[in-house]
Formats: structure tokens, sequence, C-alpha cells
């Protein structure tokens, strides 16, 4: 796991029984609760608690999320909101922190304390019976993927299927222009989720390439193709311009969309016209971000294969400098909107590509691509 400090924390008597564990790292952390009902039946659930640090929830999924203060309330989504008796939910948040207190130990499920008696509040018998609802004609949507599920993506791994220390079956590895000293594992001493990971050590210079391709074709992933990846990795991004994913794209004739660094922050680059998303200039990497060391993070991507659209997420942040909507602006998109034609990405490549100085060791987990949003 990613966590410098974890804790865990579980609270259950008649009513209901909630098992809180978080992941914590220096600025920030991410919680999965789990709440068992074991009251009577709920056809919606609120579940409540107090921080007693100063923890800010940025961002949740399969619940929405409220804060106020300390205290935090998470409400179902609707399709996960029926709790039959013994039934259970599960949710996740992230957010930011300084001086995290204890685990909270006050849950409350729809106003009842985890330590109560389980009664649910009482409410004043209707005068006329209710209108029975008719049976939905269609399923409940399914909820989004969420953590290492991909759902129907074309690719979805999180390399448990590898056997052996050299990357196989469904990834290989290549070196696209040059060979050097850099290498590629499976690693089995560090992982996102599962016991297993992609391991790349990156060296500087240029004919240092070393990636790991999938061998599935995204030539046929669209009208936007959709990415997701939990990436690791030790070294600060150089001033120098480095590339760490490459995808490569028929509308440049097989060269590539790049993502990677410049100036310390987080880019797409262009290998045919090296054009850059954000401009290079002081106030567009400002408009980027960095990509934080020693820690998992979740980086997302669309790329709009019928227009110059695309968009970056590290976690659930949009990165306005990774953005382009086909509307030039300033210190963002001019140069990248310089070519007109739409991408066409058919294969996924994840490595190290130095053109400069920048040794770095990166590790991936539980890498998706597919024509639908995939979710961290």
């Amino acid at each position: 796991m990613s966590a410098s400090g974890a804790m865990s924390a579980s609270a259950a008597d008649s009513g209901c029984r909630v098992d809180y564990s978080v992941n914590q790292w220096t600025g920030g952390y991410t919680a999965q609760i789990k709440v068992t009902n074991l009251g009577q039946a709920l056809t919606g659930w609120r579940l409540t608690w107090t921080y007693t640090g100063d923890q800010k929830v940025t961002s949740a999924w399969n619940a929405s999320v409220t804060q106020t203060g300390a205290s935090v309330v998470a409400v179902d989504t609707g399709w996960n909101g029926a709790l039959a008796t013994g039934g259970t939910a599960e949710f996740g948040l992230q957010g930011t922190v300084r001086s995290a207190g204890s685990a909270p130990g006050d849950f409350a499920l729809n106003g009842v304390p985890c330590g109560g008696d389980g009664t649910q509040p009482p409410t004043t018998p209707p005068t006329t019976p209710p209108p029975t609802t008719p049976p939905p004609t269609t399923p409940p949507p399914t909820p989004p993927p969420t953590g290492a599920d991909c759902g129907s993506a074309v690719i979805c791994s999180g390399f448990e299927d590898q056997t052996g220390p050299t990357p196989s079956g469904a990834w290989k590895f290549t070196a696209p222009d040059c060979q050097g000293t850099g290498t590629a594992a499976v690693d089995r001493a560090v992982a996102h989720s599962g016991g297993t990971s992609l391991r790349v050590d990156g060296r500087a210079g240029y004919c240092n390439h070393a990636f790991v391709a999938a061998t599935a074709d995204l030539s046929s992933v669209g009208p936007v193709v959709y990415g997701r990846m939990w990436v690791r990795h030790t070294t600060a991004l150089p001033s120098a311009h480095v590339t760490f994913v490459s995808l490569p794209d028929t509308s440049q004739g097989g060269r590539s969309l790049r993502v990677g660094g410049q100036n310390g922050a987080l880019q797409w680059n262009r290998e045919s016209d090296d054009a850059t998303l954000p401009a290079q200039s002081p106030a567009g990497v400002a408009l980027s971000r960095p990509l934080p060391t020693n820690s998992w993070q979740c980086l997302r991507f669309a790329i709009d294969t019928t227009a110059t659209g695309l968009d970056t997420w590290l976690g659930d942040e949009r990165i306005a400098g990774l953005h382009a909507d086909g509307v030039p602006t300033q210190d963002i998109d001019q140069q990248w909107l310089a070519r007109t034609t739409p991408p066409r990405p058919t294969t996924l490549r994840l490595g190290w590509e130095s053109y400069g100085t920048g040794d770095d060791t990166l590790w991936f987990d539980d890498v998706a691509v597919g024509s639908a949003p995939i979710g961290c």
C-alpha cells in the first residue's frame, strides 16, 4: 500500500456495524468504509460521523459525501440505497490531512448510533396506504467502476496474471527507438492492489527507452479513449522532457502521444511536432501539477478521436493545464491546436524515455483503457 500510516476502526451492535480503514500519507489520505445494517431493512441510507483531527474530504465514490466543520455526512447514490437486514454498502473517499486524530467512533446510520438499539426513528403512520410502486421495467444502472474494477475496458490489468519475472502474455517489453540500460520487470514486492505490479527502472539519456506495451489493439476504442492507471515513482519530474506513457497514433503516422513531464510538472507531448500541453511558459507550467513521489497516484485521461479534445485528471482533480477543448487558451493549448487532425491511439506503452537528464524508478498497476469513463 502507499500509506505511511494506517488506522482502522469498527463499531457494531444490534443496529449497525461500520468498518473504517484509512491509508494516510503526508498531506492526504483515502478511507474505505463498509456499513452493515443490523436493524430493519432500509430503502435509503445516511451515515454520519465526526472527525477528531483536521481531515477534509475532497472526493468520494459510491456515495455522496459532504462535510461541515468536522461533521461528515455520506448518503447513498440511489443504486446502492437498499439495505436489507444484514446487508452491506461500501464506499470510499479521499481527502487532505495535516494532523489526523483517532479514527471516528460516533457513526450513526439514519440517525441511529452504531452503539444504539437499532430502532429507527419513529414516523407518523399514514392515514391512507402509500401507493404501490410498480416494479421497474429496466434494471437499475450499474455503478461506475472503481479501484481495480475496469468494467468492459479493452485493457484491464492489475498484472496478477503474470507468472514470471519478465512481462509476458498481454504485455511485452519494447524499446521503440533504441535500447540502453533501462529495464522492466514484474514486481511482487510493491503493488497498489493485489500482489503484483509492473516495475520500470528508467535511465537518463535518449537511447535508454524501456517500455512495456499492451498487445491489445485500441484502434476501435472510442469515440473517446478513456485511460486510468495507478502510478508510483521515486524521483521528482525533472526540468528536462521525460515520458512514461506512450500511445502510438495513426494520425501521426505511428508517432506517439506522450504523457510525461517537463519543468517539474506533468505534460502531454506530441511526437510529430513536439507540441506540448500546456505551453512551457511559467504561467502554463503553473497550470499543471507535479507527479507526487513515493505514493500511488491515480492518473486518468480522455482523448477525443473525433476532435482535438483532451482531458487529464490526477485523482479526481481535472488539471487545467492538461485540458484542450478546441478553443485556444493563453499559455495552455495554442501550440497543441496547431494540429487539427484528431488523434487515433492504437496501443498503450508504459515505461520511461528521457531526452536528457532523469533516472527514475516507476511502478504501474490497475491499468485500464476503454470506451467509457473509468474511476480511480
